[in-house]
Formats: structure tokens, sequence, C-alpha cells
């Protein structure tokens, strides 16, 4: 019985561990192409074999077990950086400069875009201050059905501005993303700190296909959103000064909304809807974030920009006149700044 459980054993961590080595080879960046496939395959052959023949071919075990402690190696020798050949929108990280109430951030984004991929760059340094923060958004951007979708939080302040911050993956200027390589260690994590034309701008707009933007306003408690706001800029100051990589699973744009809420004793809870960030309305209504007594497809219906960004023009008053339509919570104090005209 106890050499049964034995085998039971060895069996799963071999076709565990042994699926994690084939796919560590074939996606992480430790390999270059097409050396990768051919080490993934052989990889996988072997870990076939040590299972069809353990009671005959005990030197295949040990090789297996050899080559799970390469991997893990491998895996501890790839350290993150800031210092790549990274794309144009993805160049710079922002910095934060607090100094009492007021924060000043570099680097913040605001190119103007012809198309996607013809852009002039720009990044300026914004100015604000905490205590004029007068709400807290949460954009949800569908690029892949109604279940995958991008997470952006937008910090508006008294003056009618916004701040909206982008977690998103930084990859090489030669690099494509996967979710798959996602798992591996192939990219770093980037606060984009943005003005709002840019980053729903591009989405709503550029993007091909078009993407669905929705702006969730929210009910978060002011002193909360003030907090919110500060737990994301140490964060990015962080992450200018120690690099961190970006998990497909566990350290995404979503995940990571939720991890700044815990920070300032947000009860927020990890569940599906935050693996699966498309339905993060209902997540939110469910936690009583958004306009009470509505259901989620009222206000998705009128949570829905792409249209107005479209028809609106890119100048100061964008952020407002975006959301004209978009209704307030009522438990949540109504911003003072200005209105469209």
């Amino acid at each position: 019985m106890i050499s049964f459980c034995g085998n039971v054993i060895w069996f799963l961590l071999a076709l565990a561990g042994g699926s994690w080595m084939v796919l560590f080879f074939l996606l992480s960046p430790v390999l270059p192409e097409p050396l990768n496939i051919v080490v993934a395959v052989v990889v996988g052959v072997l870990l076939l074999l040590s299972i069809a023949t353990w009671r005959l071919m005990r030197w295949l075990r040990i090789t297996v077990v050899l080559l799970s402690i390469l991997a893990g190696a491998l895996w501890s020798s790839l350290t993150p950086s800031n210092a790549r050949v990274w794309p144009a929108e993805l160049a710079k990280e922002p910095r934060a400069t607090i100094v009492g109430d007021e924060v000043t951030i570099a680097n913040v984004r605001n190119f103007n875009y012809r198309s996607e991929t013809d852009f002039d760059p720009r990044y300026e340094t914004r100015t604000v201050r905490v205590s004029d923060l007068t709400e807290v958004d949460i954009v949800v951007s569908y690029w892949a059905g109604k279940e995958i979708a991008h997470i952006i939080t937008s910090f508006g302040f008294k003056d009618g501005t916004f701040l909206a911050v982008s977690i998103e993956t930084r990859r090489e200027a030669h690099e494509s993303y996967s979710p798959l390589k996602g798992f591996f260690r192939n990219y770093e994590l980037l606060y984009v700190v943005a003005d709002e034309r840019d980053v729903l701008g591009v989405r709503a707009i550029h993007r091909n296909p078009i993407e669905r933007v929705h702006i969730l306003r929210t009910a978060i408690a002011l002193q909360n959103g003030r907090k919110l706001f500060l737990e994301y800029m140490n964060k990015i100051n962080g992450l200018a000064d120690n690099p961190t990589f970006y998990n497909t699973l566990t350290t995404n744009c979503t995940t990571q909304v939720l991890w700044h809420a815990q920070a300032f004793g947000s009860e927020a809870r990890y569940d599906w809807r935050v693996l699966l960030s498309g339905y993060i309305p209902e997540y939110l209504t469910r936690n009583d974030v958004l306009v009470s007594g509505q259901t989620v497809e009222q206000i998705m219906q009128e949570s829905l920009v792409t249209p107005v960004i479209q028809s609106t023009p890119l100048d100061e008053n964008f952020s407002l006149r975006i959301r004209d339509k978009v209704p307030l919570p009522l438990i949540r104090e109504v911003p003072e700044g200005r209105r469209p005209e």
C-alpha cells in the first residue's frame, strides 16, 4: 500500500512538475528560438519515458529530477529590469514626489495619436493635491469578449482633471503579448500614469478592433480614495527603484487594484471575477461600490462611453464631457470640478 501511494505521488509530481518544465523551457526567455522548442520536446519525451518506465529505468527519474533543479535555478536567475529596449508607449516609468499634500508626477503620458502605431510621444509632469481628489472611477475596457477586459483606475480632482493609472505588461520592443508567456517572467510590470485623452482615446478610437470602454463611477469614500491614490503613488516609486515581473494570474491589472485596496483596510476579497476581469462590474455591484438600486445591465448600458469618446473634442474638458451622462452613485460626494458647457 505504501509503495502504491508512493508511486501515485511520484506520478502526480512528475506530471505537474514536468509539465511546468516543458512550458518553462518553451515559453520563458532563458533559451532562444528554435533551441527552446528542441529542449522542450526533449524534456517532454524524457518525462513521458520516466513515467512509463518508472520500474525499469530509474536513471530517467533521476534525470527528470536533475532537470527540475536546473529549471528552478534558471527561473531564479531571471531578474526584472527597467533598462531594456521598450516600445515608445512603454518607454518611461513614472515617478511621484510627495511633499505633504502635494504630489508631483513625472512622465505622465499624453500622446497625440493618429493611429495606434502612429503618434507623437509626449510625456508631461503633473502636480495635484491629495485633498483635492473628488472621485475614483474604474474603467473597464473590453478587448476579448465578455470575460476579459483591461482595468484602469482613474482619479478625479476638483479642477476637473483626471489622472488614469493603467497597470500594464511592459514588453520589450521586439515582443508581442502572450497570456501564456505572462506566466514565465517574460514581461515586467508597468504603471502607466496618463491623461484620459491618451489611455482611453487610443482604446476607443484607434485600436483594431475598437474596444468597448465603460467608466464605472464608484461610491468609494473620499478618504479611502485618497489613501488609494497615495498607495498607487508609493507603488509607482517602488517599481521605479525595484522593478518586478508581470504575472498573468497573480500580478496583473486587476489583482493589483485589489491588493492596493486591501492595503488601506478595504474588505475587498479575491474571487473568480478578479481572474476573469470582464466580470469586475458584477464584483463591484456585489460589493456596493456602484450606483445602488441598478442592475449590472443598467450600469453597463449607462457607463458605455466609446461612442462619446469618438465624438468628443480632445480638449481640457474631455474627461468631464465623457462622464456627462454617466450616473454618480447617490451615496458618494459629488465632485466640485468644472462641468462641460
